[in-house]
């Protein structure tokens, strides 16, 4: 196949391991906040928004499927070359690396900005820019196999974070949900619309699915990670909806570590505090995953080495860290990505697969008539 990659044996990984990958790909910095968006626009039937988005994440991904197993070896930049040519293939490259370096800036920018406001307000946004990115970096300069390392142990290590929200649970008021479907469905589609921001990640498949090994079971596993990123936000949303009153929600920006204060243990005075520092072993497949596809997009562009590219990508991000300041900046930043990444996510993997069952139907005529 043209523009295939060609893949060692000790590049390749698992199928089961993608269970990991596309999980902690989609947990990351939105679910820190993510309830006030979406009650804003579908109010408490908000949990039923949850749930189809992540519901379209199952359908897009089989989507994703049917396209990356037309071309078997090759990743997204690669049959964009197929599919357009090497012209507009390579502007809608560049147009997916912009995307991923986004992503990037998005999940250290909003973690930075966490930091700060929970724990070291004094802390300068250097400091923590510089410390995230040499940590990124060294984990990036080891190769896929160090990342999905990461991804396995980030959840692993991170997942006990999850049952804690139990403890609001007694202050519970289920009558918090009916009437259910009171919202018209048009804000219910607004909410599935707003959860983009929260739950995109899982595009990362495009990219490394041709380094999986055993390419026919990966389909269950990328739908068991999917299953279990939807079950996490379904289950974090119906506490919020139930412990916050419809008021209080719409003031709470980081709902979700709203509820970790509430935990309490004898020896942990403030457990939230805990939560927003283990959250960087929860944002840092993040941050890793997206800089490899970005620099996998840049390397069918221009040759440059694994070292070159992670530390001139770093200090860009790093420089564009310190222009955004205020939380009405970071907060404009991320409107505008979530709008990019549903078309991104949601709609181009549609008209790509389209475009690629088209042209395999008209290069396979050409072939008969010649």
């Amino acid at each position: 196949m043209k523009n295939s990659i060609q893949i060692g044996p000790t590049d390749t990984i698992n199928a089961f391991l993608l269970f990991f990958i596309i999980h902690t790909a989609q947990i990351g910095i939105g679910i820190q906040g993510f309830q006030r968006i979406i009650y804003q626009d579908a109010k408490h039937d908000a949990w039923i928004s949850v749930l189809l988005a992540g519901l379209a994440t199952h359908i897009i991904a089989i989507f994703m499927l049917k396209t990356l197993e037309i071309y078997g070896s090759n990743d997204l930049y690669g049959i964009h070359q197929d599919v357009f040519g090497k012209w507009i293939g390579n502007l809608l490259n560049i147009i997916y690396i912009f995307y991923c370096s986004g992503a990037f800036f998005s999940v250290l920018r909003n973690y930075i900005e966490v930091v700060q406001t929970w724990v070291f307000p004094d802390l300068n946004t250097w400091f923590l820019a510089a410390s995230l990115l040499l940590i990124v970096i060294y984990t990036f300069t080891g190769g896929l196999r160090v990342i999905v390392g990461v991804s396995f142990f980030s959840f692993v290590l991170s997942i006990w974070l999850f049952p804690m929200l139990a403890y609001p649970m007694k202050y519970m008021e289920l009558r918090s949900l009916l009437p259910i479907l009171e919202a018209d469905m048009s804000g219910i589609l607004k909410g599935v619309k707003s959860m983009t921001f929260t739950i995109v990640g899982f595009e990362i498949l495009y990219v490394i699915y041709p380094f999986v090994k055993d390419k026919k079971n990966a389909k269950k596993h990328i739908h068991l990670g999917l299953l279990m990123t939807t079950l996490i936000y379904l289950a974090i949303m119906l506490v919020t909806l139930t412990y916050f009153s419809g008021e209080q929600l719409t003031k709470t920006i980081w709902a979700t570590l709203s509820l970790f204060s509430i935990v309490k243990f004898p020896f942990i005075e403030r457990f939230e505090y805990i939560a927003v520092c283990f959250w960087m072993l929860i944002i840092l497949p993040n941050l890793c995953l997206f800089l490899w596809a970005a620099f996998r997009g840049t390397r069918r562009l221009v040759k440059v080495s694994t070292n070159k590219f992670v530390w001139v990508f770093s200090f860009i991000i790093f420089i564009v860290s310190l222009m955004l300041k205020t939380r009405p900046q970071i907060n404009s930043f991320n409107n505008y990505f979530g709008q990019v990444a549903f078309y991104i996510v949601f709609v181009y993997p549609i008209i790509l697969y389209v475009l690629a069952v088209a042209k395999r139907k008209f290069k396979s005529r050409k072939e008969q008539i010649e």
